[in-house]
């Protein structure tokens, strides 16, 4: 029996990409001087620079690596199909403004698939069994919403149902490791529970990245440049890179949380303590894809088709068969079992997803591979993760994260308290940070309306990652 994505998803939700935007790479001299300075290239980044262009100010964004981006990182070489390495969706279509400029970008967007495929071994589930799953999904999440009610914060692990059967393994993995990429011992319910209805997950069949390199075009950056020190204080700031010196009166700093909390990025003075603590509390969890092309339909799957297993542990995955109908079939590996597996490298996580298939579908999966590819996103230096998740007690962190150092702003989906771990919560970060930093240099007036008023409407329309 097929079951919906929103029943699935209900409580949680060297390589060739495209553009490299080679073409865009800093011919003429680094400015000198600039009125916002923005580190980092991703969406939050790309947001922030478009909404002070708008300003009529200028601005500079300083990418370390070779491409626009960030966690949204599309191959277009190695597959005959655009293949997203990192992020892959966008969520709440009525309210989201990316969706609405990649349309007018002339990107094509497709809704997730609806249905989703339980396997009981190397059968589908029957209809009983898919609504006995479902049935403890629901009594998973209300337990973990109950909880978060609470004064005191704790781990959704800890609030779980004891009597989830045979489901028990299904239930933590898709509320944990396939929803937010870490284990539900370590999120917090109260995070979890205030997270915002992440459906229904809109996807760019060019590939998000693509679309964030587009909407990327118009704006003055330097790629390959990256921020090595950055001196500030509450009139102005002075970013160092290999490049040369610029000065600026103001700087939106766009790192993810693990890469703030190492330290990878100096500052004169340190960023105060408060602010490391509370990225330290929202470290990145886990979550990689291994691409396998499977010419021929080995595993006998339709387009799109979506598939879990039912599992006695986190030893377990995601599959998307037969993407956009390629042969292209990407297995999510997340949590404590991903970050493990993909420490090992992607011969180690290959080995797996094929012996994963093999047996749950009987083929010769190994004969049938053509071409693949893993993403290793804890590897990765400018990342070091894949999504923010606050730990049991951490969630008024991201709060934290949105208060201003001197003349800096922090954004990144890290930053948002309900779309965390989104693009969507990382573009709203993005343009937040950029208006509070167009006020501080005195280029916009204080807001008409109290801050308040927005968020509520946001909530009201939406109601109720990855």
């Amino acid at each position: 029996m097929a079951m919906t994505r929103r029943e699935l998803l209900s409580a949680s939700a060297a390589i060739a990409v495209a553009p490299a935007l080679g073409r865009r790479a800093w011919g003429a001299p680094l400015p000198r001087e600039a009125d916002i300075v923005v580190i980092g290239a991703g969406v939050a980044g790309i947001a922030a620079a478009r909404r002070i262009l708008a300003a009529n100010r200028r601005v500079i964004v300083v990418e370390a690596a070779g491409q626009i981006g960030g966690r949204c990182l599309t191959d277009t070489a190695t597959f005959d199909v655009p293949f997203d390495r990192g992020a892959r969706w966008m969520h709440n279509p009525d309210t989201n403004p990316m969706i609405r400029l990649a349309r007018s970008a002339g990107l094509d967007l497709s809704a997730a698939p609806l249905a989703q495929k339980i396997r009981i071994g190397r059968r589908n589930a029957r209809a009983g069994e898919t609504e006995e799953f479902l049935a403890a999904l629901v009594r998973a999440n209300r337990a973990i919403d109950d909880a978060s009610r609470g004064k005191a914060d704790m781990s959704c692990a800890s609030v779980l149902p004891k009597d989830l059967g045979d489901w028990a393994g299904t239930v933590e993995f898709v509320l944990g490791a396939s929803a937010f990429g870490k284990d539900l011992g370590d999120i917090s319910a109260m995070d979890k529970s205030r997270a915002q209805d992440r459906n229904p997950a809109i996807g760019c069949r060019q590939g998000l990245g693509v679309l964030i390199a587009r909407l990327g075009e118009q704006v003055p950056l330097a790629l390959s440049t990256p921020a090595s020190q950055i001196t500030w204080s509450g009139r102005d700031v002075a970013v160092e890179t290999p490049a040369g010196k610029i000065a600026a009166r103001a700087a939106i700093v766009t790192v993810s949380s693990n890469v703030l909390a190492a330290g990878n990025i100096k500052f004169k003075p340190e960023i105060p303590k408060r602010q490391i603590d509370a990225a330290t509390k929202l470290s990145l969890g886990s979550y990689d894809r291994i691409a396998l092309q499977l010419p021929g339909n080995p595993l006998g799957l339709a387009r799109d088709d979506v598939i879990i297993e039912q599992s006695n542990s986190t030893r377990t995955a995601l599959l998307s068969a037969n993407i956009g109908g390629s042969s292209l079939c990407v297995i999510d590996v997340a949590g404590s079992f991903g970050h493990a597996l993909s420490g090992q490298g992607e011969k180690a996580m290959v080995a797996f997803a094929v012996e994963w298939l093999t047996r749950l579908f009987g083929s010769d999966i190994s004969a049938a591979v053509k071409k693949s590819s893993a993403t290793r996103w804890n590897a990765s230096p400018l990342t070091l993760g894949a999504m923010s998740v606050a730990e049991p007690g951490g969630q008024p962190s991201r709060k934290i994260l949105t208060e201003p150092i001197g003349n800096m702003f922090l954004a990144g989906e890290a930053t948002h308290e309900t779309l965390w771990g989104t693009v969507d919560g990382a573009w709203e970060s993005g343009e937040r940070a950029a208006e509070a930093a167009l006020r501080r240099i005195g280029a916009l007036g204080e807001p008409a309306t109290a801050p308040s008023r927005a968020p509520k409407r946001r909530r009201g329309a939406r109601a109720t990652v990855n």
